[in-house]
């Protein structure tokens, strides 16, 4: 088994993250030593804040105040969700916000879990499916970076509902940015204006953890390499870049 531990500590310290990594594993049985959800939330993103400290699986009940985020999911329907995602659905149209033929674009689970266990990345004793990550624009440029050098492309960027970002990963095997949504952020404390969520699939989650550990020393070293270099041309000179990596170096 991986040392999630480990990786989760690369992604923390390369990425200088304030949210530990959350591990998403769906399950068709309850595994051992892991309690069952016991409280109440008003949409299923929400857990993802509560799992940076703490590790919990859900049932559908669980998630049965958004019919959205039991649609992503392919969960079980509970008592009321049909009406509910039908009456969501017809908002969303009215308001020109979800027509018909968007639907079709929204990523689904192809299969029904029976359980959605969540908790942070480095707790984890399950292979996770996904790894969710709470980042900032300069974070989410790792990020690019590493997809790019580990999947051969770039990372598409969703829009509504935060919530499918979970199937996109999973469904796709690659990583994937969500901008958030209306719901999401009224939902999720950490989805602040300049927080979006970023996520890994969990099956390589290890080669992008090597790239961005590689990636964010680069940066840093870069990003102190320019800012001299702004400092000197600014002061009225013009540094070959011989200089500049000298002036670094010094």
């Amino acid at each position: 088994m991986s040392n999630y531990s480990e990786v989760a500590a690369i992604l923390t310290d390369s990425l200088l993250l304030n949210q530990a990594p959350v591990a998403v594993s769906l399950a068709d049985s309850l595994p051992e030593g892991v309690p069952l959800f016991d409280g109440r939330v008003a949409a299923g993103c929400q857990f993802w804040q509560l799992a940076s400290t703490q590790t919990f699986a859900t049932t559908a009940v669980d998630h049965a105040r958004c019919a959205i985020g039991i649609y992503t999911h392919n969960l079980e329907h509970v008592a009321g969700v049909d009406q509910d995602l039908g009456d969501a659905l017809k908002v969303f149209a009215d308001l020109g916000y979800v027509r018909n033929e968007d639907l079709a674009a929204i990523p689904v689970l192809p299969v029904q879990p029976k359980y959605v266990v969540y908790g942070p990345l480095s707790e984890t004793t399950l292979k996770p499916d996904v790894v969710l990550l709470f980042v900032k624009a300069d974070q989410t440029l790792i990020l690019s970076e590493a997809t790019q050098q580990v999947e051969g492309s770039w990372a598409p960027a969703l829009g509504r509902p935060a919530c499918a970002i979970v199937p996109q990963a999973k469904n796709s095997g690659r990583t994937a940015l969500s901008l958030g949504c209306c719901g999401a952020r009224a939902y999720v404390d950490s989805l602040t204006p300049d927080v979006a969520l970023y996520a890994l699939p969990g099956a390589n989650v290890e080669a992008y953890s090597e790239r961005i550990a590689a990636l964010g020393k680069a940066n840093a070293i870069l990003t102190q390499f320019h800012t001299l270099r702004r400092q000197d041309v600014e002061a009225g000179g013009s540094p070959t870049v011989q200089e500049s990596l000298a002036r670094l170096q010094g």
